[in-house]
């Protein structure tokens, strides 16, 4: 276990790497000498150079790509917060087992291995609106999961998620973290009425009251108001960070999930890019409030890590790109006139 304690886990988070400089001053060196005008490939540029950055070489790779999806259950959903019991997560961990999930077929198709980490599922979080989601303990227990899942030998990591009613806390954390009050974080999630988006709203903000003395630290809130599966989506952040590995993040609540450590370092969420914004109603304000600009715009609401594993495929297009142009001398092209 990684975190045996808070303090622990805070110091991991405040001594973060930072990226390699000099591998991205090289990536964009040779994007200008390519048989393009410069910038004509606009932000696919800008994510070869990202890749360089956080990979540490000029010239990056995608050899090992993976995608984690982690699941975790909700005592919050005893509020009526999701169209859909509570089951459905157990259920959707054995589709993806066998293979029937939109995330295996995207996976597939991006050529990345999909793990699936399911988090004490016959054992549901706290009910936020009565008590802590998670004590320290558990908390810990959950982020180390989600730490020790991610290798120092990856390419590229894809994070999403599996949790019914996991948009609740989603929205509970956005709202702690960046104020603004629960309606403003608060969407349909899996698709619930005019009656159960009130009754979402309405748990947030008993959650945020009752947790009031705990909105002063990331941690806390990501604790008190989270779920097991955003604790892991955190740890496999953090750990991605400390082994040099880039990081395409999904929709809300994978977003959510990260966004304490941005709030505990100004560069934290520095080696991810949003793969997508969601048709959740939080996705975009985050996003912005977090300055990540998102890949696409599909107006996906699935999770499962979809919309990153389709925003893999735009990566590689950049890296293809990058590596495999021929530069203005090698094709014997003129250059652009001074």
């Amino acid at each position: 276990m990684p975190f045996k304690t808070v303090d622990e886990l805070r110091s991991a988070c405040l001594d973060l790497p930072a990226g390699d400089d000099d591998a991205a001053k090289a990536a964009a060196a040779r994007q200008d000498t390519l048989t393009k005008p410069q910038g004509s490939l606009g932000r696919m540029e800008a994510v070869a150079i990202w890749l360089a950055r956080w990979q540490g070489r000029e010239m990056p790779r995608l050899d090992r790509t993976k995608i984690i999806v982690f699941a975790g259950n909700h005592g919050v959903t005893a509020q009526g917060v999701s169209a859909f019991p509570a089951e459905v997560t157990v259920q959707m961990v054995a589709n993806f087992a066998h293979g029937g999930a939109a995330i295996n077929q995207l996976a597939r198709l991006a050529g990345a291995e999909l793990d699936v980490i399911p988090l004490d599922l016959d054992r549901p979080t706290g009910d936020f609106t009565e008590t802590e989601a998670m004590d320290e303990a558990a908390f810990l227990d959950a982020v180390s999961t989600g730490y020790d899942a991610v290798g120092n030998d990856l390419d590229l990591l894809c994070l999403g998620e599996m949790g019914i009613g996991n948009t609740t806390p989603a929205a509970a954390i956005s709202a702690a973290l960046f104020g603004g009050g629960a309606q403003a974080w608060t969407g349909r999630g899996t698709g619930v009425d005019d009656a159960g988006l009130l009754r979402k709203v309405k748990a947030i903000e008993a959650g945020l009251k009752r947790h009031a003395t705990a909105l002063s630290d990331p941690l806390a809130v990501a604790a008190a108001l989270g779920g097991r599966e955003l604790a892991a989506i955190f740890g496999a952040v953090l750990a991605a960070r400390r082994h040099n590995v880039p990081v395409l993040l999904d929709g809300f609540v994978c977003t959510a999930a990260a966004a304490p450590l941005a709030r505990l370092h100004p560069q934290g969420l520095a080696h991810t890019l949003a793969g997508h914004v969601s048709a959740e109603s939080g996705h975009r304000r985050l996003l912005e409030a977090l300055e990540l600009a998102p890949l696409l715009d599909l107006n996906m609401r699935l999770g499962e890590g979809s919309g990153a594993a389709v925003a893999l495929n735009i990566v590689r297009a950049a890296l293809a790109c990058h590596a495999h142009m021929a530069s203005f001398a090698e094709a014997g092209v003129s250059g652009k006139e001074d």
